[in-house]
């Protein structure tokens, strides 16, 4: 292709890249413009067993945030999975640390809807809010969830809505949720706390689903507070926030983190020693 007059041959060049680039599939990527209309997903979904989720949880008890975090920087991540401190508990038990998450990422996505926001004419509110619950806002992720899963749900942070509530979140832990983390909001709060739910959120909200969003996807790639979650990734959260570590270097990360872990152990219980203090679990 000969280049235009008044066009340099850099310039030329660098359209001609940008045309290539954007005309041939990158490795991976072969979808033709057919199954592109039709919508491609690009990041593939893993699915592991729960033996391999169990077995991989058991690396992490009692690691903290900031244990994992180092992990991270050891295996060349630095930075990588924190999520934003905006995220953080909605409550905190300091004596025994039951709002500590220790979990296997199982991802939900929920997005404004443009539906309408309320019934139509001669309908029912009751008729309404049950067809958009079932129809458009469902749970449906409860079917697949196993002993140890936390919950990560990207919601609408911008509207406010309580997709997270006192009784939904306490049947999440019966089907064996360990814990919620959402970069929205949740309502029922209190409730939630009473009933000992480890819940890290952006804000309190107060509205319901139906009107307000509607559910994108069951296990597949999610952005949590500027983090990509992906199904099966291992999430950690505390006092200090939450950490997603990718699920290939999950074991690597854990083992680093394990020595960070004992040596600040160490550490603390010669000072508790020294300052008369009787022990507690942190460093048992």
């Amino acid at each position: 292709m000969k280049p235009r007059r008044g066009i340099t041959m850099r310039t030329h060049f660098l359209i001609t890249a940008v045309i290539f680039m954007f005309s041939v599939p990158l490795p991976g990527q072969t979808a033709d413009t057919a199954a592109l209309k039709s919508g491609v997903n690009f990041i593939e979904t893993e699915t592991y067993s729960q033996e391999e989720n169990q077995a991989l949880l058991k690396l992490y008890e009692d690691l903290r945030v900031a244990d994992v975090s180092d992990g991270m920087d050891y295996v060349g991540l630095p930075n990588t999975g924190l999520v934003d401190p905006a995220i953080h508990p909605d409550w905190r038990d300091l004596d025994s640390l039951t709002h500590v998450i220790h979990g296997i990422a199982l991802t939900v996505r929920y997005v404004p809807t443009q539906r309408p926001p309320s019934p139509e004419s001669g309908e029912s509110f009751s008729e309404w809010e049950g067809e958009f619950y079932s129809q458009y806002s469902s749970e449906a992720f409860t079917k697949i969830i196993r002993e140890g899963h936390v919950i990560m749900i990207d919601d609408v942070e911008e509207a406010d809505i309580g997709s997270i509530g006192s009784f939904n979140s306490l049947a999440w832990t019966e089907a064996g949720a360990v814990g919620i983390v959402t970069d929205a909001s949740a309502r029922d709060t209190d409730e939630i706390a009473k009933q000992g739910i480890p819940l890290y959120l952006r804000e309190k909200g107060r509205g319901i689903r139906p009107g307000r969003n509607e559910l994108e996807s069951v296990n597949r790639p999610i952005v949590i507070g500027g983090v990509l979650v992906r199904p099966g990734d291992v999430v950690v959260a505390d006092g200090d926030g939450v950490i997603v570590v990718p699920r290939d270097v999950a074991r690597e990360v854990a083992e680093y983190a394990h020595g960070v872990l004992e040596s600040d152990k160490q550490g603390r219980r010669e000072l508790y020693k020294r300052l008369d203090m009787d022990p507690d679990q942190t460093v048992e």
